[in-house]
């Protein structure tokens, strides 16, 4: 039997690290905790196959079969990534699974994905703070040159940190509402403000047997590479859930991310930044 696949996967800065600190703090999830290759190389397999003229050729003269091997490939390279895994759920970390979920799905019909979400000014507001405390070194994108606002509209480009998962974000409406099914929305402000009652809820959803987790006993894994991203997003671990300080904005700045991105408060937060679950 192979474990349950879940993915986790969102906005940054929006609670990955520390929801899979929680994740793993249940005795039937195996989580690593840092982001994988899993989801870059199965998006790899397609474009690479795609372009293949022995593959293209067997489609034209077996197509059925031919499709049948390589979805079965794809689903045992899915299978063999984790193969070690004993427990019945196995969490995968990357920001790409929402936008490879139909992908995902056809492969592994049963996967599921939570969704890390927080307001998008605050966002910002810790990314912005993260590089004025580095502000020596450049963003890997090199974004250290822009003003405020500049960087905040280099930010939100469609290929960008923030831009980029919000696209994705954008096109679940889009989705049959059998692949919204198997999307968990979890907003970073009630899992500071109710991290219990959260965690209860999405073991739940997860299938899991019930489990209360403790706040204050996290266990510290294998910390993410913070280089790779020249600082600037930084995958802190700490034993105990502490509250961030709210980010003070521009009011230029917030005011221009509340507008432009109406769309996401109103799917998001249709009753402020910390509704109840």
């Amino acid at each position: 039997m192979h474990p349950n696949f879940v993915g986790v996967t969102g906005l940054p800065r929006a609670g990955s690290t520390l929801l899979c600190q929680l994740l793993g703090q249940h005795p039937d999830i195996h989580c690593e905790g840092h982001s994988s290759p899993l989801c870059n190389t199965l998006l790899g397999i397609r474009r690479s196959i795609s372009d293949d003229s022995f593959f293209l050729a067997q489609l034209d003269n077996a197509f059925e079969s031919s499709y049948a091997h390589l979805a079965s490939a794809m689903r045992g390279f899915l299978h063999g990534w984790h193969h070690d895994c004993r427990k019945k759920t196995v969490v995968d970390k990357n920001r790409a699974w929402l936008h490879a979920i139909e992908l995902l799905l056809h492969i592994e019909p049963e996967a599921r994905l939570v969704v890390c979400l927080r307001d998008l000014a605050q966002i910002y507001g810790s990314i912005e703070a993260q590089h004025q405390r580095t502000i020596l070194v450049d963003f890997i994108d090199h974004l250290a040159d822009f003003d405020r606002l500049g960087r905040a509209d280099m930010l939100f480009a469609k290929d960008k940190a923030i831009g980029a998962p919000l696209v994705s974000l954008h096109a679940v409406p889009d989705l049959p509402k059998a692949v919204q099914d198997r999307l968990y929305f979890l907003r970073f402000e009630d899992m500071m403000e109710r991290p219990v009652a959260c965690m209860s809820h999405l073991y739940a959803w997860l299938g899991l047997a019930p489990f209360a987790i403790d706040p204050d006993g996290l266990n510290i894994g294998v910390r993410e590479s913070d280089s790779h991203y020249r600082m600037k997003y930084i995958h802190g671990q700490a034993q105990s859930i502490v509250k961030p300080k709210r980010h003070e904005l521009p009011p230029r700045i917030q005011a221009q991310i509340e507008s432009a991105y109406a769309w996401y408060y109103a799917l998001y937060y249709p009753q402020g930044k910390s509704a109840p679950i």
